[in-house]
């Protein structure tokens, strides 16, 4: 599984990951919703699950479910920090097409 963080977002992540104790890494997988069909979502976990697969990235734990590993590979996460902009954006290389918040793709 392929995923890339920006520095940025590593440094968010870890930050996050920091404010709990528990935390075993970042779950990362997709849902149905959002403008676009489907949408990501990201959460600390503490206890992965058996059908995850794992990986680690700039030194962060991911956890993806295995049916969603086609769909995330090669995902770039960011974390814009600008005056108009700041969170966390995905850039997915499989994703046909994405909504105007970049928070929602289709395939």
């Amino acid at each position: 599984m392929e995923i890339h963080v920006t520095p940025s977002a590593a440094q968010e992540l870890k930050r996050l990951l920091a404010t709990n104790p528990q935390a075993a890494g970042i779950r990362l997988k997709v849902e149905a919703g959002g403008c676009a069909g489907l949408t990501y979502k990201m959460e600390i976990t503490t206890t992965p699950l058996p059908s995850e697969v794992s990986c680690i990235v700039e030194g962060i734990p991911f956890y993806i479910e295995e049916g969603h590993t086609l769909l995330l590979s090669g995902i770039e996460i960011d974390y814009p920090q600008g005056l108009l902009a700041r969170g966390f954006v995905f850039h997915n290389p499989q994703a046909k097409s994405t909504c105007g918040c970049g928070t929602s793709f289709s395939v």
